[in-house]
C-alpha cells in the first residue's frame, strides 16, 4: 500500500505514535509519506528507502496574523496524493488534519483520484481543545466524514462518544511500544554517576504541562526520600517546568537530589537505570510514556485518570491513586522501593504487560483497517 501519513512533528504522543507506526509499515514492504510541516522526531535517525518526507510551507504574507496552515497542509496533501498515487491518508490529532484531510478528498474527487482517510484521535484533540465552540462543529464533521476513526483507548472513545455528535463506530487500537528499542540495557556506569550510593532513581517524562502535575511528582517524590535515599530524574520541557523547579527549592535540600534533564529522544538509555516511573496526570487518554516504562521493566504509579488504567494495573505493574493524592502515591512509592523482593516481581509484571502493546499486534489492526476502508471507499464510488 502506499501510506500518507498525516502528524504533529513534536515529541507528543501522537506524533511519536504516527511515526512509529510509518516506521513499522515501511518494514513491512508499504510505501509510507509522511506530510507535516517539519521532519518528525523520531524520523531523524530512521532512514528506510521506502519512507518519503513532505515538508508543508507555508507563506508569510502581510495580510495573514495568522499563516493559513491548514490550506497549506490540504493542498500539499493534494499534490502528494496526485504525484504518488497514495491509497488511503491516515491522519493523527483531529485538529486541524481531519478538516484538511476532507478538503483535500473532495478537492482530489472532482479530478477523480480521490481516496479514504482515517482520523486517529489521541486525547487532547479531543478531551480539551476539540470542546472548545470555537473548534467543535469543524471537528465534528470532519470526523463523521472520515472513513474510519480510531481511538487510542476506551475511554478515549467514550469521552468522544460523549461529547461529540459521532454518526458512527469508533475503533479503539491500542497505541504500542517498540520492545526492541525500549529495553532495559546495562548501564552501571551511568547509574552510579546518578546515584553514587546506591539510591533508587525515579523517573517522570512529560511535556510539563499543567495537566501533568508536574508539581505533584516533586511532591510525591519529597515524601518517598524521606524514607527511601532516592534520586529524582524530570525528563521533558514545558510551561510548569519552571515552576516544579522553584517547588524543588522550596524543599530543604531537595535540589541535591532532582536533575532537569530537559527533552531527551533516547529516553531508553535513562530507563535502563530507573526504578520508578511517577505519573500523577490529570488525564491520559492512553499514557504512552508509562508504557514505554514499563517495557523497560519499570513499575508505575500513575493517577487512574483517562486510559491509565488499561495498561497500568493496580497491585501487578504499579499503582493506582486518584488525582492529587499525593500521600497515597508517595506511600505506595516508599511501600515498593523498601522492598526489593516485591520491587523485583513488580518490574516483572511491568516487562510482561508491556509485552500485550507490541508492534506486532497493533501494526496488523492497522494494515486490515487500511485494506477495509479502501475496499468501501471503492465499491462506493460510482463505476
Amino acid at each position: 500500500m502506499k501510506i500518507g501519513i498525516v502528524c504533529y512533528p513534536t515529541f507528543g504522543g501522537s506524533g511519536v505514535l504516527a511515526t512509529e507506526l510509518g516506521i513499522a509499515l515501511a518494514d513491512k514492504g508499504h510505501d509510507v509519506h509522511f506530510i507535516t510541516y517539519q521532519q518528525p522526531v523520531r524520523l531523524i535517525n530512521s532512514f528506510r528507502p521506502n519512507i518519503y518526507f513532505h515538508e508543508v510551507s507555508v507563506p508569510v504574507y502581510p495580510l495573514f496574523d495568522f499563516p493559513p496552515y491548514e490550506t497549506a497542509l490540504a493542498s500539499t496533501m493534494v499534490s502528494v496524493v496526485n504525484n504518488y498515487d497514495l491509497d488511503v491518508l491516515h491522519v493523527h490529532y483531529a485538529i486541524p488534519h481531519a478538516s484538511a484531510a476532507y478538503f483535500a478528498q473532495k478537492i482530489l474527487e472532482k479530478s477523480h483520484k480521490g481516496l479514504p482517510y482515517i482520523t486517529t484521535l489521541h486525547g487532547t484533540d479531543i478531551t480539551l481543545v476539540g470542546k472548545d465552540k470555537t473548534y467543535a462543529p469543524v471537528v465534528t464533521f470532519s470526523m463523521n466524514q472520515s472513513s474510519a476513526i480510531t481511538a487510542v483507548s476506551h475511554n478515549l472513545k467514550e469521552e468522544t462518544m460523549s461529547s461529540f455528535d459521532i454518526e458512527k463506530d469508533i475503533d479503539v487500537i491500542y497505541n504500542f511500544v517498540d520492545v526492541d528499542r525500549f529495553q532495559r540495557k546495562d548501564k552501571t556506569h551511568f547509574k552510579k554517576m546518578i546515584a553514587p550510593n546506591g539510591e533508587k532513581i525515579i523517573a517522570h517524562i512529560s511535556n510539563f504541562r499543567k495537566v501533568k502535575r508536574v508539581d505533584d511528582v516533586v511532591k510525591i517524590f519529597e515524601k518517598i526520600r524521606k524514607e527511601v535515599p532516592s534520586k529524582l530524574l524530570m525528563i521533558g520541557d514545558g510551561p510548569e517546568r519552571i515552576e516544579a523547579e522553584e517547588l524543588v527549592k522550596k524543599f530543604c535540600n531537595l535540589h541535591t537530589d532532582v536533575r532537569f534533564l530537559g527533552k531527551q529522544e533516547q529516553v531508553e538509555e535513562i530507563f535502563s537505570v530507573t526504578d520508578l516511573f511517577l505519573l500523577p496526570s490529570a488525564y491520559e487518554s492512553f499514557g504512552l510514556a508509562a508504557l514505554e516504562a514499563m517495557a523497560c521493566g519499570i513499575p508505575v504509579i500513575s493517577s487512574n485518570a483517562g486510559g491509565l488504567p488499561e495498561i497500568n494495573t493496580h497491585g501487578e505493574t504499579g499503582f493506582l491513586s486518584n488525582v492529587g493524592d499525593v500521600d497515597e502515591m508517595a506511600a505506595f512509592g516508599i511501600d515498593l522501593l523498601s522492598n526489593e523482593e516485591k520491587l523485583s516481581q513488580f518490574k516483572e509484571n511491568a516487562y510482561n504487560r508491556a509485552h500485550s502493546f507490541t508492534i506486532d499486534k497493533v501494526v496488523p489492526q492497522y494494515e486490515a483497517l487500511y485494506n477495509r476502508v479502501i475496499a468501501e471507499y471503492k465499491n462506493s464510488k460510482p463505476s
